[in-house]
């Protein structure tokens, strides 16, 4: 048990952290880090980057306010400010453990709001699920109208062109599916009346509760304008930061949204706070618009860091604010 706990803590915790550790040194490992330093102790503008994370706050301000639309079609009362310490906390327990802070979000939730806790992971799934149609829908707007960038940037770096899969291989993939979904039906219609199965169904339709809250919910339109605001001011968290360095000033929104968008789905890989990842994308991105390399390199050090180290700030006071705020309140 012990070894299997140890196991457990490695591949969740340590494995995602050294990959992202090793991306970011083969990154940095032949650059010239006197330059960099020259960049990062001369050439920052750190009232700028301090000024654009409040906006990084607002958007997870924002964030937990949207969380509040969905819950409402659950019928359940909350505290809004729950919401906010929970989204805020949320990010710091990503930094720790990829992914666990969307599962702590609505542990703490339960605890302090009484509210079903497989509800709630069907709310989260559906605010999921809308950030990465946001993000889609973002690259698909720069692919449309700037399809020079995608050819230089996968020109410059060749190792992620998609290999697709021959025909074989998709009719195995196709074939796999294909048996899980019906040992899932087999298993859920002809085996109803063993405690396990039951106990999964009634998972499975709190989930699918919690999942048709945007359906349910009566001001859509609420909704999508929050969902348009959060990634306003995530876009703004990350592009006022060009206005800090000389080589980045220059650039204009369009690039900027560009490597934001980059940046975002650098973000996606479960690796504590994006590193390395995201450093990638990012330096990769600012090259293909003329960044020397060494440059981009001190804005992606900067600028992370930065952002990382105020996440966790932002996630530490909202963890400690929860107990505080509901001091007194039953929890039996």
């Amino acid at each position: 048990m012990r070894f299997k706990l140890l196991l457990n803590t490695f591949l969740k915790v340590f494995l995602p952290l050294i990959l992202g550790c090793l991306l970011l040194w083969f990154l940095y490992r032949k650059m010239d880090f006197a330059e960099i330093w020259n960049v990062i102790s001369r050439g920052v503008r750190y009232d700028i980057i301090l000024f654009s994370l409040l906006f990084g706050l607002g958007a997870n301000i924002v964030r937990g306010w949207r969380w509040g639309l969905l819950i409402d079609t659950l019928g359940q009362r909350y505290r809004m400010k729950n919401l906010i310490y929970a989204v805020l906390g949320n990010y710091a327990i990503n930094f720790l453990l990829p992914r666990v802070g969307e599962v702590w979000r609505c542990g703490i939730i339960t605890k302090y709001e009484k509210i079903s806790f497989p509800k709630l992971i069907g709310t989260l799934l559906i605010d999921r699920v809308t950030d990465t149609l946001s993000v889609g829908l973002i690259t698909l707007c720069i692919f449309a109208f700037n399809f020079g960038f995608f050819r230089n940037f996968f020109a410059r770096n060749p190792e992620l062109m998609i290999t697709f899969p021959d025909n074989g291989s998709i009719l195995w993939l196709l074939s796999g599916f294909l048996i899980i979904a019906l040992a899932v039906w087999f298993a859920f219609v002809r085996l109803g009346s063993f405690h396990v199965v039951q106990k999964a169904r009634g998972l499975l339709s709190n989930v699918w509760q919690g999942v048709k809250s945007l359906w349910l919910m009566e001001r859509k339109w609420l909704f999508l304008l929050q969902t348009l605001a959060i990634w306003t001011l995530y876009y703004f968290y990350f592009y006022i930061t060009f206005y800090a360095f000389d080589f980045t000033r220059e650039l204009g929104p369009g690039v900027g949204l560009v490597a934001f968008a980059m940046g975002s789905i650098g973000v996606a890989v479960p690796i504590q706070g994006g590193i390395g990842p995201w450093h990638f994308m990012v330096i990769a991105s600012l090259m293909c618009f003329g960044v020397k390399e060494t440059d981009a390199a001190a804005f992606a050090l900067v600028v992370h860091t930065t952002q990382s180290i105020w996440t966790a700030l932002c996630g530490i006071f909202g963890i400690a604010a929860l107990p505080l705020t509901n001091r007194g309140a039953s929890h039996n």
